[in-house]
């Protein structure tokens, strides 16, 4: 018996053939009905598809039922020592570093002892004309989960 396809084969399969075909992420995801960042982070191994949204998937861009297979299954969530030197990833990791006590601080007194929730969570991502260059927006729209003792 052949092992299923690791996320992160399934995934540079898809982003080449999603390059070849000249589709976007935010096409797929229309194609799927599904929001853009979660619908690329699903393609990338970071969620599980549904059998029908894998099998939409791989019509749309041609590919076989390992990559179904690999997308239908659970992932291993977060990223490798080498996202981390991303400098896309790391401007994150050094925006959590700088702002992150803030943030903590702000909820804490905002909502009470808890914390943002990045299960029931949702994110987004926008682009913000502005004369100094353009800005990128990112929202984390986390529900609020009360320590309860």
């Amino acid at each position: 018996m052949t092992p299923i396809m690791s996320k992160s084969d399934a995934a540079e399969l898809i982003v080449a053939a999603r390059i070849r075909r000249g589709l976007s992420w935010s096409e797929l995801a229309d194609k799927l009905g599904a929001p853009v960042v979660w619908t690329t982070a699903a393609l990338l191994g970071q969620h599980p598809m549904t059998e029908e949204q894998a099998r939409q998937v791989c019509q749309l861009l041609e590919l076989d039922e390992p990559v179904a297979e690999s997308l239908r299954s659970q992932p291993y969530r977060g990223g490798g020592k080498e996202a981390l030197s991303d400098p896309t990833i790391y401007r994150f990791v050094e925006a959590l570093a700088v702002y992150g006590p803030a943030l903590k601080e702000l909820i804490h007194e905002e909502f009470g002892d808890g914390i943002m929730s990045a299960i029931n969570f949702r994110v987004d991502l926008a682009r913000r004309p502005d004369p100094e260059g353009d800005r990128v927006v990112v929202t984390f729209d986390g529900k609020f989960l009360d320590y309860k003792w």
